[in-house]
């Protein structure tokens, strides 16, 4: 077996933490050539799917970073024109077929360069894959990859959202979501693919805090909002006010498709939600005729999603926040949590982190899980841990795909040390924006999640 599929397969940590140029390095080009085609037959035999990710991700790495340096400076090779629309529609198979009949008579720099973005992209794509299959295990999920056409759908708006009030207009729901700050840093061993491989080493400890601007706001405040009401209109309106970018959305393949707008995060959390089920993706259903079960005939609901005053580059995790934010308000207004208006509860703020997550791999965005820690209140440490035989990662990785969520209550840290922490705070704000003054307020008691202004 090749050196490469040994470190994949390998249990003893010695080899298996070994990194790849280690390996390469120390390899002739032939000698490359013949672990990049073992790492293509092993990936396309192995059926377990963590092992597939990383013969993929190795392939991506040897094609990019240590084959390149084997082929002449004055080297010229087109890239296959139909490899190419592949790779734009997605179809990252047929792609790297495409490139790989070219690769074989003539191996050089620029199809290499296609391969490593083809092998990089289908390494995210089958992580997907088991994103879906983790979330769809949990609990209260598997109903949404079971419904494919609207006549199976169950879903009803919340009677009171359909109330109209004396001017005619329907009432507004609303969820405001403080962000979260990271205390000890993860290392980025929270994002899906490493927490999973180690476990042990998955831990971080934040807090949700509220913002506000210093100078200008009195008080500090949930700065993550998102809205939602019915409208007479049989469409999904989908807007970011923070982004500028709005849109009305009237079929099945508008909504999945990401890379349409700026709206790929709020056509996330449509899908991860539940109101249009990820199993209606390849269906040939209406989607106005799912909103009319939902809402009613030539009726369909305006999404809006709002972040106030938080630059880019913050480290906030703001994305994931207002994904789990629009989660939230659409699970709410569609009666998948036992409350319209007050908290929510562990197994629903649990429901609503592995949607998230969903929503992210479904935008293309891949975050990890501590990003939506502001989902709970106060101050917690979150671990990842083992994958056992009930869970779905069991036989795929070491670890699972939802962590664990230890809230420290008063008893754990009390007021004094509270007030500590709150006064020792600074944010230094090192993003892409400048003149940001933000001043933080945790969030230490159980916050309500704000819904329906006033009537």
């Amino acid at each position: 077996m090749s050196r490469l599929c040994q470190i994949i397969i390998a249990q003893d940590d010695s080899i298996r933490n070994q990194s790849l140029d280690t390996v390469c390095n120390h390899l002739s080009f032939t000698e490359l050539l013949d672990e990049i085609a073992a790492l293509d037959t092993f990936r396309r035999e192995r059926t377990n799917l963590y092992e597939r990710v990383r013969a993929l991700f190795f392939l991506y790495a040897v094609h990019r970073f240590h084959l390149p340096k084997h082929y002449p400076a004055n080297q010229s090779e087109h890239v296959p024109f139909d490899g190419y629309i592949h790779l734009l529609n997605r179809r990252f198979e047929e792609a790297i077929a495409s490139f790989q009949l070219v690769f074989a008579n003539t191996p050089s720099d620029a199809i290499s360069s296609a391969l490593a973005q083809a092998y990089h992209q289908l390494a995210f794509q089958t992580l997907a894959n088991q994103v879906r299959q983790s979330v769809r295990a949990v609990r209260g999920n598997q109903w949404m990859f079971r419904v494919g056409h609207p006549a199976d759908y169950p879903l009803r708006i919340h009677p009171v959202l359909v109330r109209r009030a004396t001017d005619g207009a329907f009432p507004i729901l609303r969820e405001q979501t403080p962000v979260r700050m990271d205390l000890s840093h993860s290392g980025w061993s929270d994002i899906f693919f490493l927490g999973m491989d180690f476990p042990d080493g998955a831990q971080v400890l934040n807090i949700s805090v509220d913002l506000g601007v210093r100078g200008r706001d009195q008080q500090t405040r949930p700065p993550v909002e998102a809205y939602l009401r019915v409208i007479d209109e049989p469409i999904l309106r989908l807007t970011s006010i923070d982004l500028g970018a709005t849109a009305d959305v009237s079929s099945l393949a508008e909504l999945f498709d990401f890379g349409r707008d700026y709206l790929g995060l709020l056509k996330g959390a449509v899908i991860a939600s539940g109101i249009v089920p990820p199993g209606m993706e390849h269906s040939n259903s209406s989607l106005a005729d799912l909103l009319s079960r939902l809402v009613g005939p030539n009726h369909g609901l305006e999404i809006v999603s709002s972040v106030n005053d938080i630059p880019k580059g913050s480290r906030l995790a703001v994305s994931t926040s207002l994904l789990a934010a629009l989660i939230s308000v659409c699970m709410r207004a569609t009666g998948q949590t036992a409350s319209l208006t007050n908290g929510l509860v562990e197994s629903e703020r649990r429901l609503v982190a592995a949607r998230a997550i969903l929503g992210e791999w479904l935008a293309g965005s891949g975050g990890g899980w501590q990003d939506s820690g502001g989902v709970w209140p106060g101050i917690k440490l979150i671990t990842g841990v083992a994958a056992t035989m009930s869970d779905p990662e069991f036989g795929v990785s070491r670890g699972r795909l939802l962590p664990n969520h230890r809230l420290f209550d008063d008893s754990q840290i009390d007021d004094v040390a509270r007030a500590k922490l709150q006064a020792s705070l600074v944010v230094v704000h090192g993003g892409m924006a400048q003149n940001v003054g933000p001043i933080l307020e945790m969030v230490t008691e159980k916050y309500l999640l704000r819904s329906l202004d006033e009537w």
